[in-house]
């Protein structure tokens, strides 16, 4: 399982009521304020704490188990929880991954449900939103399936266990019955409406709701109704009925092991009812001091009910069948269908109950759930965050009346034991142990007691059972973290010298004068201690294994009082109390534990501090009265367990001078003195036996800081600095290594580094500070700072520079991007920028920039292989341009192929003919492997040819050159033929095989057609055609005319097939781009087709897609790179008004001479480079845009003038 981080959960919200659930994954889970929380009944732990609900939780519902698990269907720990703000998590518990977010509204979720009597329905999800929606979710993509809305204001929702069509909601006035639910479709009616009325117990449908509204029922109604019902009197109807209102019902809820039967739960009763006949069956009355019932589980495994009541205790009801009125034995053995021989109402006795809590104002019960699988264990939830389990176990039933109260349950009955004589008809060869001494483990509620329709109170004890009775056990407490405000405190950290006993341990202190020791790994209470009898105030770890704490108790209307400082070992619970018998004083603000844990200091809120050996706890010194008070201390860390060893002088010298020259310059610009070399780490010396000397600093009400010096019994006052200007009253103080910070009520931070010497204020404009913590480990400098309305997290190290243009200026990003890609208007290339005028504003942003790119890429830009095209795809990567990205690859490959082997246009075919008399083309074949160069261009490509570059990745697909994309698909193609499992699979491949020029292997997989399949005969007609293929004139014109006829009727593979079989591959390409199916025309021609041919399609295709209607140039500029149209791409760039890459794109051609000299041609550039020197002549470039000006022709020249013009005005 992957850990979320951990979180201790503590006291509920309101909303949280009810929002517990105990899954078939055998975990549950409750919601805490807007936690779930997942604990492990077994081991009771908080294994998982999801985090991510922004409101209260209140629905919680673990996904059902009931479907087939195999590896398409894993299992899974899946949960759906609902938060007051209407939205929904299906959560990974594993992963503490969210699976699905969804909402409907914004209201609280009313109630959800995951359907599970339908096979393929574990991933469905119905939310009842209120007031009236009903809508059923997939959870696996957070689509809603349907919604229904009803016309009544719906509460609850429970499904009918027996018929997964049915199902009952618990309006304010009614219930409401639907029995056309579907997953498929939305239900069509609106349900039915019922109200439970009249003495005769008689469930009747009203027409209309006025009726209801004027006949408010009475308790009194109530209790005469429940009191006839009880002694079975049936009355005649009166003439007026009266209508039990259902705002007093506390849960409505199917009966689980009986079908058609509907459990009412209300404060002092339980109704069931029967819906086949709308009749109330029976009524659970409680007594008249017994507590109210709050929810009721009914269980299915044994007619059996867990009635959870307000003071926190659980009760176990069982049905039985008869009245105590006693009956015959031949009634025992009475059909359930037949008449008994009096009334025989639905009757459940009280057979257990579990102990009553406490509960109060602060402790109430949230929840209540059990075991799916057991039904034996249940769990309750506190509103304090305890979480109580209890087990209900069965014991002997003492000797008593069968006809009293108390008459025994009787268990399953023991299996065979061993020794017994077979059955008769037991074969002994059989390998079933049935005969076993070990006894079956009871681990369910239907391995405690028989089945509850099978023996009533009256019956003998059965043969081979015995009577039991049930009680609930209590098996484990989970207790939360205690109500806020807390005090949390940490112990000592982890370090070479405690890693073998080391426990994180952390401690709470509550408002009630608890202290509660959590284990931080695990998150697991391992002590709580009842010290002191009001609220803690602070704790601070002596030791792993020690604390001290305080708390305040005030005397009268006064603000002085008894300071209650105690010192508890948490391995023994001995308490030891000190300052104790002090008079009545100022409350203690704070406590500061040296970092040695040799010393503390006692701050007072209205007087001096105290300072106090820990060890001895004897009182070092008291600070006279006039002593300035303490906002703010800390003890120097520089003394911990490392520094013992050093010479104790230096280091308090070293503070000394540092204050020293702090005094003498309260700005703090550069801090003073070196260390003394006797401190350094290299250099030490032998401490000094007894005590180690620490020191410790503060600041007063006008921020001076003080410094003082402890040593054993001897105290030394140390130096005082003024505070720095900058500063406001000093609120907080935090010292690790050498960074000492200091925060003020302003909300500004003082750094002061100790080694630099240097001093920095840094305001937050976050308001007072008041917490600072630097992070634990060696090195870690990172800084936590609380404010009153949130908290940072500061490095306290200088941030280290990083290159990112994006965070830039426009202006600056374009600048830095024209510097590095090219610079031909200097006469050396070099990463620097002139400060003018113009670029004033973003010079400094610029050389940073520059400053910060890697040293072996500055050394090489100026000096790329392949001048101003690799210049540009590399500043791409720099700038993580991914369109620069890509277009730069494809130039940079093809103006390397272009430039090493230019007669590659010449014709060229990619087919690999079989070996047969079949027809073949009049064009050269390439060979498969490598390029053929004629021999007249053999001596006037060899001198270029070193700088072909590599074949573009397979990602690039299509535009990579033909005999690279012709080996990847016939890679591609080989595998597809390994891989075929269908008659489908086979065609798509003997199509492919065809288009290829593959006719062997295409011939070979049409005679694999299976004679009974309906295309044998076609295919084996195919085969032939394919193998006998000749090269005479007249099949020529007849395949070419079939392929025309297919292709005009529809049968446009079949055509393209018959065409490429006579080397017709141009006009199969054609008709493809007729037909629309222009990639697979591209395909065709770079797999197929010569170089002229094939660039014609490509031509077509260019033409296609710069068209409005399909709008994808950049595409389109590619596709001409990998064909050679440079001058096509220049234009093309110009037109899409990508005036920096076509500028670049000209000098890179320029470089490699591919460019022609024709007036066309030239224009074209002269154009190009004018509309670029005006781009940089915005950006403030005025040297290089009169560069590009003067390579601009005429227009240029007017450019220039402009320029000038502009300039000497200025």
């Amino acid at each position: 399982m992957k850990l979320s981080a951990k979180t201790l959960s503590g006291v509920l919200h309101g909303l949280n009521r009810n929002s517990c659930d105990w899954g078939w994954q055998g975990l549950l889970a409750y919601g805490c304020q807007n936690l779930v929380v997942i604990i492990d009944p077994a081991t009771v732990q908080v294994v998982q704490c999801l985090d991510k609900h922004k409101g209260y939780v209140v629905k919680l519902k673990w996904s059902r188990e009931n479907y087939h698990h195999d590896v398409a269907n894993p299992y899974s720990l899946s949960l759906a929880s609902a938060d007051h703000n209407g939205r929904i998590l299906v959560w990974d518990v594993s992963t503490a991954a969210v699976k699905c977010d969804f909402s409907d509204s914004s209201k609280p979720v009313a109630d959800m449900e995951w359907l599970s009597q339908q096979d393929a329905s574990h991933h469905l999800l119905v939310v009842l939103h209120p007031p009236y929606s009903f809508v059923l979710w997939n959870v696996t993509t957070g689509t809603k399936l349907w919604k229904k809305s009803y016309t009544e204001t719906l509460n609850s929702v429970s499904f009918n266990p027996f018929d997964s069509s049915k199902l009952a909601f618990l309006g304010a006035d009614c219930i409401l019955f639907v029995d056309d639910f579907s997953v498929f479709k939305c239900p069509s009616s609106n349900g039915r409406k019922f109200y439970v009325s009249t003495p005769s117990s008689s469930l009747s449908q009203s027409q209309s709701s006025e009726r209801l509204a004027e006949k408010r029922p009475s308790k009194t109604a109530l209790s005469k109704r429940m009191s006839n019902i009880l002694v079975g009197e049936t009355n005649k109807k009166s003439q007026e009925d009266e209508v039990v209102a259902l705002n007093e019902c506390l849960q409505l809820a199917y009966h689980q092991a009986c079908r058609d039967h509907m459990i009412l739960v209300y404060p002092r009763e339980i109704l069931i009812l029967d819906l086949a006949i709308n009749q109330t069956v029976g009524i659970i009355p409680l007594e008249r001091t017994a507590s109210p019932f709050l929810q009721v589980l009914p269980l299915c495994q044994r007619d059996v009910m867990l009635c959870l009541h307000e003071s926190g205790c659980v009760t176990v009801r069982v049905r039985r069948r008869t009245n105590k009125s006693p009956l015959t034995p031949a009634a025992w053995e009475l059909p359930d269908d037949a008449t008994p021989p009096v009334s025989l109402d639905v009757t459940y006795d009280l057979r257990g109950q579990s102990d009553a809590l406490r509960v109060t104002r602060c402790s109430k019960v949230y929840g209540i759930t059990c075991s799916p699988i057991t039904e034996q264990k249940v769990a309750l939830v506190m509103s304090d965050g305890r979480t109580l389990f209890w087990e209900l176990k069965t014991w002997d039933h003492q000797g008593a009346s069968r006809y009293q109260d108390n008459t025994p349950l009787y268990t399953p009955g023991p299996t065979l034991a061993q020794g017994d004589s077979p059955l008769p008809d037991y074969d002994l060869t059989t390998q079933l142990n049935l005969f076993s001494s070990d006894p079956q483990p009871r681990l369910t509620l239907c391995d405690l007691i028989e089945c509850t329709q099978t023996f009533s109170m009256d019956t003998p004890a059965p043969e081979g059972r015995h009577g039991v009775q049930l009680k609930f056990v209590l098996t484990g407490m989970l207790t939360g973290v205690a109500a806020p405000p807390l005090v949390v405190r940490m112990c000592p950290p982890l370090t070479t010298k405690n890693w073998a006993h080391y426990k994180p341990l952390l401690a709470l202190g509550a408002p009630s004068g608890v202290i509660q020791v959590y284990n931080a790994s695990s998150g697991e209470l391992t002590r709580e201690f009842s010290i002191h009898t009001s609220a803690i105030k602070g704790i601070e770890w002596v030791s792993l294994h020690s604390f001290i704490s305080h708390a305040f108790i005030p005397t009268g209307n006064s603000t002085l009082g008894k300071n209650d400082i105690c010192l508890t070992d948490i391995r023994t619970g001995r308490t030891v109390a000190v300052r104790a018998n002090r008079e009545d004083e100022s409350p203690v603000d704070t406590i500061k534990m040296s970092y040695l844990k040799q010393y503390l200091v006692l701050l007072f809120k209205d007087r001096p501090f105290e300072l106090w050996d820990v060890r001895s706890c004897t009182l070092l010194r008291q600070m006279p009265k006039h002593f300035p008070l303490v906002t703010a201390l800390e003890w120097s860390p520089s003394h911990h367990s490392k520094s013992v060893k050093k010479s104790p002088v230096s280091d308090v010298t070293s503070l000394t001078n540092l204050c020293t020259e702090l005094n003498t310059n309260s700005s703090v610009t550069s801090s003073t003195t070196s260390l003394d070399p006797s401190t350094r780490p290299g250099c030490q010396t032998s401490a000094p036996p007894g005590p180690t000397r620490e020191h410790f600093v503060f600041t007063d009400a006008d921020s001076l800081l003080y410094h003082f010096v402890v040593e054993g019994s001897v105290i030394k006052d140390g130096s005082k600095i003024p505070p720095d200007g900058s500063m406001g009253s000093i609120t907080c103080i935090v010292w690790k290594g050498e960074t000492l910070v200091l925060g003020d009520a302003d909300g500004n931070l003082n750094l002061w580094d100790l080694r630099a010497r240097v001093s920095r204020a840094v305001p937050t404009h976050r308001g007072a500070v008041k917490k600072l913590r630097f992070a634990p480990g060696r090195g870690n400098m990172m800084l936590l700072v609380l404010y009153g309305d949130g908290a940072d997290v500061w490095d306290t190290r200088e941030l280290e520079p990083i290159f990112c243009p994006h965070i830039l200026p426009p202006k600056a990003s374009l600048t830095l991007k024209c510097l590095l890609q090219h610079q031909p208007w200097n006469q050396h290339y070099e990463l620097c920028i002139e400060e003018t005028e113009e670029n004033a504003d973003i010079c400094q942003l610029v050389k940073e920039q520059l400053d910060i790119i890697d040293s072996d890429l500055k050394a090489y830009l100026p000096q790329c292989q392949f001048g101003t095209a690799q210049r540009c795809l590399l500043t791409a990567r720099l700038f993580g341009d991914e369109m620069d990205v890509t277009f730069w690859t494809v130039a940079v490959h093809y103006l390397r192929a272009e430039k090493a082997c230019p007669h590659t246009k010449e014709e060229s075919v990619s087919h690999s003919q079989s070996q047969g008399d079949l027809f073949i083309p009049t064009t050269p074949v390439k060979d498969s492997g490598g390029d053929l160069v004629s021999l007249e261009d053999e001596d006037r490509s060899r001198s270029w040819s070193f700088i072909k570059d590599r074949p573009l990745e397979a990602r690039f697909d299509i535009l990579c050159d033909s005999l690279t994309f012709q080996k990847q698909e016939m890679g591609r193609l080989n595998l597809h033929d390994s891989k075929r499992a269908t008659y489908e699979q086979t065609c798509q491949c003997v199509e492919n095989l065809i288009l290829l020029g593959q006719a062997d292997r295409a011939v070979q997989l049409l005679l694999e057609t299976e004679a009974d399949n309906n295309n044998y005969y076609v295919d084996s007609l195919r085969a032939c055609l394919v193998a006998s293929i000749r090269s005479s004139g007249a099949s020529q014109s007849t395949i070419k005319l079939v392929a025309t006829n297919l292709i005009a009727n529809g049968r446009l593979s079949e055509g393209v097939q018959q065409l490429c079989l006579i080397d017709k591959g141009l006009d199969a390409c054609r008709y493809l781009q007729t037909y629309g199916h222009w990639r697979r025309a591209a395909w065709l021609a770079k797999v197929s087709l010569g170089w002229r041919e094939c660039q014609e399609v490509l031509r077509r295709w260019v033409d296609h897609l710069i068209s409005p209607q399909v709008n994808q140039q950049s595409l389109a500029v590619l596709v001409l790179l990998s064909i050679g149209q440079f001058v096509r791409v220049i234009e093309l760039l110009l037109q899409m008004r990508h005036i920096d890459r076509a500028a670049l794109f000209v000098e890179a051609c320029q470089e490699f001479q591919l460019l022609d000299s024709s007036a066309q041609t030239s224009a074209l550039v002269e154009t190009v480079f004018h509309d670029y020197a005006r781009s940089l002549l915005q950006l403030g470039h005025r040297t290089a845009a009169e560069y590009y000006s003067a390579h601009a022709g005429v227009k240029g020249q007017q450019l220039l003038k402009e320029i000038a013009s502009a300039y000497n005005t200025n």
